[in-house]
């Protein structure tokens, strides 16, 4: 358990604090570190509300696998201290700036390990949120199987900061792996790309991530194991499939997946469909002259456009991929100002969330026309 002093100012006075911010206050931009900053309809105007006050690991119980970390703790130091104990966060998103605990959650970033351990509404089991009226909502607990009263933890992952301010978290923990390995299938053809990914999915492989990537130099299925078997795990897949070789030192294998899923000068677009679209999507990117990772078993695929594309490429691939929702993560202010980033149809899935936000923020105080349909 960390001391007081490293506790830093208790999450209860914060969030307080928070809370009459925004009903007193005008709108504002919930922000994190701001790695994700350009996500969303741009926004212009509005105070950026910071949450680096909150930066503070409450507590951490080896024993329990759970975290108690206010939001504003960078995901890297809140791992460093997981692994003391030989645990970790099992998210592993991109973070080319210091993301935030919270700006993770806010967002449901996820990286390869999603393939086993899910996203992180699966891995936060309780959270505290400043609300637009002044007051501060808490759910969850610090127990794993404590699933009493409304899900607020799930609600408010992916939400965007629409819903009010994520100031702490209760988070499930897993033990780190000891070694990994990673079996990697060579493929160039989308269609054989997506029928090694099926063939996988589908088998009992307790893979820690099973990925695909597809470029200019060809395309591979990359199947990563964790613990004391790894490589002996990774060595027979890759034995027993054509084209298949073993990565043991495979940190810079997965870190370069990870960093597939931002650009600083392309079009990123995440494509979200079945598994068995995976060829599909990967066929559409080549034809557009993109490169593609993403996560086989999950069915979320990253294809990166070249710098320059412009709104008719976005909209050439939404038609291509429908009914699959293609979102426009990484771009310029120009394309991001020319399409609509989230490409959602009016329909009953908004007028629900028009219904939440009502609820939680009907004075539209948090991140107002960040999120689709102007939420």
């Amino acid at each position: 358990m960390p001391s007081a002093s490293e506790r830093g100012t208790p999450t209860e006075d914060l969030a307080t604090r928070l809370a009459a911010r925004l009903r007193d206050g005008s709108p504002v931009r919930i922000a994190g570190a701001g790695t994700k900053a350009g996500w969303g309809h741009p926004v212009e105007g509005l105070e950026p509300l910071p949450t680096a006050e909150l930066d503070a690991i409450v507590s951490h119980d080896p024993g329990d696998f759970t975290a108690v970390v206010q939001a504003g703790v960078p995901l890297a130091r809140a791992q460093a201290t997981f692994a003391e104990h030989d645990q970790m966060l099992a998210l592993d998103p991109p973070d080319p700036g210091g993301a935030t605990v919270g700006g993770v959650v806010a967002t449901s970033d996820a990286g390869p390990l999603r393939h086993r351990y899910g996203p992180a509404r699966d891995l936060v089991i309780g959270i505290t949120l400043a609300l637009a009226d002044g007051t501060v909502a808490r759910s969850g607990g610090r127990v794993i199987k404590n699933v009493a009263g409304y899900d607020l933890p799930k609600l408010a992952s992916g939400s965007f900061g629409t819903l009010g301010v994520i100031t702490e978290v209760c988070l499930r923990l897993h033990p780190r792996p000891s070694a990994t390995a990673t079996a990697v299938l060579r493929r160039d053809d989308p269609a054989d790309l997506g029928a090694t990914t099926l063939q996988l999915a589908a088998r009992p492989l307790e893979a820690d991530a099973l990925d695909v990537r597809l470029d200019a130099d060809g395309g591979a299925v990359l199947v990563r194991f964790g613990g004391a078997a790894a490589a002996e795990r990774a060595a027979a897949l890759a034995g027993e499939l054509e084209g298949g070789e073993t990565v043991s030192d495979d940190d810079e294998l997965w870190a370069a997946q990870r960093a597939g899923q931002r650009s600083a000068d392309g079009v990123v677009l995440q494509v979200s469909g079945m598994p068995a679209s995976l060829a599909k999507v990967l066929r559409a990117g080549r034809e557009h002259g993109a490169t593609a990772v993403g996560r086989a078993g999950v069915g979320t695929t990253w294809l990166t456009l070249p710098a320059g594309t412009g709104a008719d490429a976005v909209t050439s691939l939404r038609a291509a991929l429908a009914p699959d929702p293609v979102v426009v993560t990484d771009a310029p202010a120009e394309l991001r100002a020319a399409v609509d980033p989230w490409g959602v149809p009016d329909g009953p899935e908004l007028a629900l969330m028009r219904r939440v936000k009502e609820r939680f923020d009907p004075d539209r105080h948090c991140n107002p026309g960040v999120f689709a349909g102007g939420i």
